[in-house]
């Protein structure tokens, strides 16, 4: 059986999926163009996808009838079209809950970033301006007794409360259901961005948060208050992000993720008040190999019959 992996990984990962069939990685070091990704999995039993591969009707008429899995190596699916590969007779997996608490961890580095100033810090030393202390030299903001507000309360967005909380922050949280009260309190969108000193997004990408934080969302917020994205870049609208920053419409934004990755819209790399991560979210070697360990043992399961460990949930259409 053809196994197609789209990305290098850690290659002791790769271990198991030469028991169970013939594996293919991409000699690429960068994401596979969609008609390369079309070429590669042509009778392909398992592919193995990063997040930037969109794995759509055209790429599943590729790999043809033999297609049993399709495992992303993110806890994300966006990229998938998970309903086609259902209708295509395979199944789609995901590598949730092993990156938790490095997201969570990079949530908090950024957010503690962006509001004592230290990457503006980083860049004036380096730059070999001249500089003192004094007492109001640089001055950022401190989070205790500050709320943190985080828009979807996953286990991601209960970690990164769970953090904020040691750091004397409030945490309120906008989900579709209640949470463990200790976590914070659920209130609606408008009231979160409204009462916030920090906005975080924890949320999933979809056809209802493409855009969630757009321009009037902005408006909504304090002047005073920070946003910080580690979930998907598309959750916010970047031209108005970039515009609502120029203008002191909020204090600035902590970014892991974009719009269009790896571009960045211009407007926010020009502003000393935002903070540019390059999608470092999961990005520890410990987090990294979780993940590939898993897309691999998922790969393995289904093609040998024994059925998949974290299956993708179908949505009804």
């Amino acid at each position: 059986m053809k196994i197609v992996v789209t990305r290098a990984l850690p290659p002791a990962t790769l271990t198991p999926l030469a028991a169970v069939g013939e594996v293919w990685v991409s000699p690429h070091d960068r994401p596979l163009r969609p008609e390369e990704l079309r070429e590669a999995v042509r009778d392909a039993a398992a592919v193995v996808t990063m997040l930037n591969d969109r794995v759509d009707e055209d790429v599943l008429a590729a790999a043809g009838p033999r297609l049993q899995v399709v495992a992303n190596t993110a806890v994300g699916y966006d990229n998938l079209d998970v309903v086609a590969i259902a209708r295509h007779g395979a199944v789609a997996t995901n590598t949730p809950g092993v990156l938790v608490d490095a997201t969570a961890d990079l949530t908090m580095a950024l957010l503690l970033d962006v509001t004592r100033r230290v990457s503006e810090g980083d860049r004036l030393v380096r730059s070999g301006q001249s500089w003192s202390w004094d007492i109001g030299f640089m001055l950022g903001t401190g989070l205790q007794g500050k709320q943190l507000g985080i828009v979807g309360m996953g286990h991601i967005g209960k970690a990164v409360a769970t953090r904020a909380a040691a750091f004397g922050m409030g945490v309120v949280y906008h989900a579709r259901r209640d949470h463990d009260g200790d976590l914070g309190r659920r209130v609606d969108l408008d009231d979160l961005l409204a009462t916030s000193d920090v906005v975080s997004l924890h949320c999933p990408l979809s056809a209802d948060t493409r855009h969630l934080i757009d321009g009037p969302a902005l408006r909504r917020m304090k002047a005073s208050a920070y946003l910080v994205n580690t979930a998907r870049g598309p959750i916010v609208d970047e031209s108005a992000l970039a515009d609502a920053i120029a203008d002191g419409v909020i204090a600035g934004a902590a970014l892991d993720v974009y719009e269009h990755e790896p571009d960045v819209h211009p407007g926010l790399r020009s502003l000393p008040n935002v903070v540019l991560a390059p999608h470092l979210g999961s990005a520890t070697v410990e987090t990294r190999t979780r993940m590939a360990e898993l897309a691999v043992t998922n790969v393995v399961q289904v093609l040998t019959g024994a059925g998949p460990i974290t299956p993708i949930e179908v949505p009804s259409r």
